[in-house]
Parts: C-alpha cells; structure tokens; sequence
C-alpha cells in the first residue's frame, strides 16, 4: 500500500483476530503487530520466576528486569525475552491465562502500549489485541470489532489447541474463555470493548476467508 495506514482489530478471545490480522497483513503488504504476544511475555516471565500474576506489586518491581523485543522476520512478528525467542511458548491455556492476569496492571499495559505505538510511528500496521481502537491507537484509520458467540469462539480455539498437541477438554476451554471474557471485560485499566467509531463484524457461521475478505472491503472503504 503506498500511503501509510493504521488498522485497529479488537475482540474477545477465540474471535480469530491474530489469524485474520496475519492474513490481512500479508495480503495489503503492512507489518502484524500481535500485541496479545506481549502481554503472554510477561505472563511467561511472572510463571518462569515464580511470581503470581495477579500481584501488581511484585510484578511492578520486576518490569525493568522484563527485556522484551520484537523482530519482524519474514514479516512475521517475533517475540524475545531477554533475548531468548519465545514465540512459541506462549501459546498454552497457562500463559493465556497468566496473559489475562498481568494485562489487568496499568504499569504493565503502560511498558507495552509504548512499545505498540513506537511500531506504528514509521510503518503501516494491523494490530490486533484487546483495546488498540480505545488506546493504542485510537486515531487508526479503520477499526474493526471481531466477535463471534461464546460457542463458536470456544470451538475454534479448542481445535487450534488439538492441533497444537495440547491435551485440553472443549469444556475447559469454554470455562476458560468464559472466564477470560468477564476479566476483559471487567478489568479497571483498558477493559474489553469496542471503539464508538469501529464496525463490529460478528463472524458466527464465516468462514475464515469470508472474514479476511470482510475485513479488506472495511479497510479499503474507509480509506476511499
């Protein structure tokens, strides 16, 4: 794309906002910015020492300590901890949920959400996550609100689970998602919800290529 833009996709867990943004990405040549990696980062962090995820106080005095970089290789994001690539150790229902906790802490959201604008200074991006339409980036030129019935979101994050060998039930990943819903949504700093400005695309019954293609006519209407 020659002019640069900003697109904003929020949503609950399951929506398929990661998968969709990927897509899109690739499909207009602008840069993925998974901001929910960064949040599963420290999570990882606050597990690997020991250190409860619910405990602002104690993750506050351990925030210089988290070194967190992010590289674009092959124009996929890749996420570092202390130099070490993480990028697929993130992705369990543990770190999900300790992503859930740490995203709660304003200090936290504060350290990441500098870094998320940083990225969008000099390139276009598509970032997805909880709250960029509201505060990362509330001037993005298009902004979408992916969300899909609790049912469908559970479905489709349990078979991405399967395929990934882990060893989950489709009931622990609806309570999971349930539960994951009400802390978003409910958390004091940045909850869950859609910019008054953005277009909510509820994908129940889409598939994922009617969604990409959902997703690319909103952004190139708002950009006409």
């Amino acid at each position: 794309m020659e002019k640069q833009i900003a697109v904003a996709i929020d949503g609950p867990v399951g929506a398929g906002k990661s998968t969709v943004a990927k897509l899109i990405a690739k499909k207009l040549g602008i840069i993925y910015v998974d901001t929910g990696a960064m949040y599963r980062t420290v999570g990882l962090y606050a597990v690997r020492h020991g250190i409860s995820t619910k405990d602002g106080e104690k993750l506050k005095e351990v925030l210089d300590d988290i070194n967190l970089d992010v590289e674009i290789i092959d124009g996929v994001q890749n996420i570092f901890l202390n130099g070490e690539n993480v990028s697929s150790l993130i992705r369990t229902p543990e770190i999900s949920m300790a992503a859930s906790n740490v995203s709660a802490i304003p200090e936290v959201r504060t350290k990441l959400v500098d870094i998320q604008r940083n990225l969008a200074k000099s390139k276009s991006v598509i970032m997805d996550g909880r709250d960029i339409g509201t505060v990362v980036l509330p001037n993005a030129d298009t902004k979408i609100y992916l969300t899909a019935t609790p049912e469908e979101r559970a479905n489709r994050r349990y078979k991405e689970l399967i395929n990934r060998g882990n060893n989950v039930t489709y009931k622990e990943v609806y309570d999971d998602l349930i539960l994951r819903d009400t802390q978003d949504s409910t958390r004091e700093a940045s909850p869950l919800k859609a910019a008054d400005d953005a277009i909510t695309l509820d994908t129940t019954g889409m598939s994922l290529e009617e969604v990409v293609e959902a997703s690319i006519k909103l952004i190139n209407k708002e950009e006409n």
